[in-house]
């Protein structure tokens, strides 16, 4: 029997990237809410049904809902929206909660609340046309 070699213990480690996976109800509408609204970029796409979106770094994956395949779970509908309960947060630092927040209204954000203080810097949230929860945050200088 072969010896298996050590699993290095650093995690995370030089090529470790997040990638965010939505499944949206309304394709078009969350693409250009994410694109047009959020600032987005396009890496590519196959129309009407999935797009691989850069942000800061991180993708984002839109997905409008289908079927299973041999690798992946059937994905069905999104429940009925409730913004009164989360099962999900994007969560995006800023370096100026109020300059971006005042951008992202310029561009058609809906905030729940203007950016307020909280324990360790300043947030506001808002939700995507889905009813994802999405937040800005500054961190507070120590």
């Amino acid at each position: 029997m072969e010896k298996e070699a050590p699993f290095p213990n650093d995690f995370p480690t030089d090529g470790v990237a997040l990638r965010c996976f939505l499944v949206v109800s309304d394709y078009t509408r969350s693409l250009a809410f994410y694109r047009d609204v959020l600032g987005a970029t396009v890496m590519r796409e196959l129309p009407g049904t999935l797009c691989f979106l850069s942000f800061a770094g991180s993708q984002i994956l839109l997905s409008a809902p289908f079927g299973s395949t041999k690798d992946k779970p059937a994905v069905t509908d999104p429940p009925p929206l409730d913004r009164k309960s989360v099962i999900s947060e994007l969560s995006i630092r800023v370096p100026d909660c109020s300059a971006a927040y005042n951008v992202l209204r310029s561009r058609g954000a809906e905030f729940l609340t203007p950016p307020f203080a909280w324990s360790d810097g300043t947030r506001a949230f808002f939700h995507d046309p889905d009813g994802h929860l999405l937040e800005i945050w500054e961190a507070r200088e120590a």
